[in-house]
């Protein structure tokens, strides 16, 4: 919506390490990446630990980001209790985002409710600076190399293929392995190939489900980087997944999406 708004303008993603790894050099609205340090309740969120800032490194990433000269800065991490105080400091000469009741106001805000879709959140956002929506599902783009790095994983021959995410941030938001598993069976009936995604800290929870399979499944854990998972998932069609970051990149690529 902002890239539409101002097509001519530089769009600066303020984030983390594998933000600028992964939107190196992939089509989208995004022109460049600036990682930030470790700053609590805005970097890896607010439960980092106060002795890993560097109030040295913050104070020259500040200074940094003041000789940037930023027209606008957009807020969309939060009520902005941290993040509005970060937003502040960088020196734009427009500041826009959200704002809940223990947090200082920007230029231009909108209140911030928990219990909202984070894209309609975001939306109004962009709308404070005259970004109307231009659509409603995210998009990320698919790289050949994306699709090379899955490809050596999970090879293309051998029909469709359904991926099986068992995984998610926590164990309460997390399907029993035993359903994924029965879940791959049925496809896997189907005519589908199944394989089973997840991070290295995720290999017992994917190797109980392939275990659990009464038909065979690939694994997949730890074998692809974000791009490579982004590349895997635009050839599935059939996605099964806890609600999940990757559930979310599935969609962003095209793949079909099960709850």
């Amino acid at each position: 919506a902002v890239r539409a708004a101002y097509p001519g303008a530089e769009i600066v993603l303020l984030g983390l390490p594998w933000h600028a790894g992964f939107l190196s050099g992939r089509p989208g609205p995004i022109d460049r990446t600036i990682p930030i340090p470790p700053n609590r309740g805005v970097h890896a969120g607010a439960d980092i630990r106060p002795d890993a800032e560097d109030p040295v490194a913050l104070d020259r990433f500040f200074s940094a980001m003041e000789e940037e000269r930023f027209d606008l800065a957009l807020q969309l991490h939060g009520g902005g209790r941290h993040s509005n105080p970060f937003v502040l400091r960088l020196g734009a000469r427009v500041t826009a985002g959200l704002r809940s009741p223990d947090a200082p106001p920007l230029d231009r805000w909108v209140p911030y409710v928990y219990f909202q879709n984070e894209i309609l959140r975001y939306l109004e956002v962009a709308a404070l600076v005259g970004a109307d929506p231009v659509r409603l599902e995210p998009r990320i783009a698919v790289t050949p190399e994306d699709l090379e790095e899955a490809r050596l994983a999970v090879p293309g021959d051998g029909g469709p293929i359904a991926a099986l995410h068992p995984g998610s941030g926590g164990a309460r938001r997390r399907w029993p392995a035993e359903r994924f598993a029965a879940v791959g069976d049925a496809l896997a009936a189907r005519g589908l190939r199944v394989v089973v995604t997840g991070d290295g800290r995720e290999r017992a929870l994917v190797d109980a489900v392939i275990g659990a399979m009464r038909a065979p499944a690939a694994g997949a854990c730890g074998r692809l980087s974000l791009g490579g998972l982004a590349g895997l998932l635009s050839r599935c069609a059939v996605v099964v997944s806890n609600d999940s970051g990757p559930l979310q990149l599935a969609a962003a690529v095209g793949a079909g999406r099960f709850r």
